[in-house]
């Protein structure tokens, strides 16, 4: 996947065609973190990568890290929006070279996408005001 990089479009589409490795929190969903008001779902291209994100957060070698395979695109087009609040994925966080797939526009759907004019959040936030 990385042969893509510094070509954006082609980079988003090979995630879209490529599984990747989610770990899961401790309830049992898909492993993320908040930054600046945006979830990140945390995604990584090989078990490899994924071993180097546990180590780094100081999961043990041997202790286990239950983990679901799932498709780029699946990530974006339905979990992304299930989330219900602004999303994206940030893919091999703990290597030289992350990549980000942020809540806008030709990467997510538009409804959730944060530089949309009539996103689901800025229409919710129209309609609490005052």
């Amino acid at each position: 996947m990385y042969n893509e990089v510094g070509h954006p479009a082609s980079l988003l589409g090979e995630f879209r065609r490529n599984a990747v490795l989610v770990p899961l929190d401790e309830a049992g969903g898909l492993w993320s973190v908040e930054m600046h008001g945006i979830r990140w779902i945390c995604g990584f291209t090989d078990v490899a990568a994924l071993a180097r994100f546990a180590a780094a957060r100081g999961i043990a070698e041997d202790e286990e890290w239950e983990y679901r395979s799932i498709f780029g695109a699946r990530l974006l087009d339905v979990v992304v929006p299930a989330v219900g609040a602004p999303a994206g994925v940030a893919l091999d966080i703990a290597d030289e070279r992350p990549v980000m797939f942020p809540p806008v526009r030709g990467i997510v759907p538009d409804d959730v996408a944060l530089d949309a004019p009539k996103n689901r959040f800025a229409m919710e936030m129209e309609a609490a005001a005052p």
